[in-house]
């Protein structure tokens, strides 16, 4: 799956042309769960690799109010969607979720999807259960956007997802 991914994201970057077989649009319009999967025509999705900030948790801003991490990152993702209109193609599907490569159109270029909401700062490298990224240029790409303070990197208190999945999961296996 590693290898299709990173087959996939080498085989869009270059100029702009039609999309290959086997990828579809991502269209405004379609349900957004967080800032990173959605739901299509009954179909659930998740950006391979990326993990968007959880719902529920919160960080505090410039001004020094509370702002819930998961509606950001869902609210950056919406906004790449409509601006950059990806194209994407499943990778693999895991309990009946597809999981998806995605690349955008900016001018004459195509970008990893992936790649972009992760520099923005508004979306993390996901983590395997072993600690390591699923995909390591996303963990590089998150790293830039950490030292270049981008999104919500700024914000000293931002929670970063991994650990409180980790810490969730850590719980759930020692309450069995």
């Amino acid at each position: 799956m590693k290898v299709l991914a990173a087959l996939i994201a080498v085989s869009v970057s270059g100029p702009a042309a039609a999309a290959p077989a086997g990828y579809f649009d991502l269209r405004p319009g379609v349900a957004l769960e967080s800032g990173d999967s959605w739901m299509d025509a009954g179909k659930r999705y998740h950006l391979y690799g990326v993990q968007a900030c959880l719902r529920g948790t919160f960080y505090t801003d410039r001004s020094g109010h509370r702002a819930d991490c998961g509606e950001a990152s869902l609210a950056v993702l919406a906004a790449f969607i409509a601006d950059t209109r990806p194209v994407c193609a499943p990778v693999a599907t895991i309990a009946n979720v597809a999981h998806v490569v995605c690349y955008a159109s900016v001018g004459a270029d195509r970008l990893d999807f992936g790649n972009l909401v992760i520099t923005s700062g508004y979306a993390f490298a996901a983590l395997q259960p072993d600690g390591l990224p699923y995909s390591p240029a996303y963990a590089v790409a998150e790293q830039v956007a950490r030292e270049k303070h981008a999104g919500l990197w700024q914000f000293k208190d931002v929670q970063y997802p991994a650990i409180l999945l980790g810490r969730a999961a850590a719980g759930s296996s020692r309450d069995r």
